[in-house]
C-alpha cells in the first residue's frame, strides 16, 4: 500500500516533538559533594546511605 497523500514537513516534526533526549539529572553526595546519580552509590566515595557505604578504590580489589 502506498500513502495516499505525502505528510508534510510541519505534521511530522510535531509528531517527533517529544522524541527529544533529556539531560541527566544529577546529584551533589551528601559526604563528599561529588555529583552522583540519585538513588545510587556514590562513585567517588561509595556512600550510599546512613548505615550502608560501599568500598571503593584499592581497597575494593581486595
Amino acid at each position: 500500500m502506498v500513502p495516499v497523500k505525502k505528510t508534510s514537513k510541519c505534521r511530522k516534526r510535531k509528531r517527533r516533538s517529544h522524541h527529544a533526549l533529556r539531560a541527566v539529572g544529577l546529584a551533589p553526595c551528601p559526604k563528599c559533594t561529588k555529583t552522583k546519580l540519585p538513588h545510587a552509590a556514590c562513585g567517588n566515595c561509595g556512600y550510599v546511605s546512613s548505615k550502608l557505604a560501599l568500598p571503593v578504590g584499592e581497597a575494593a580489589a581486595t
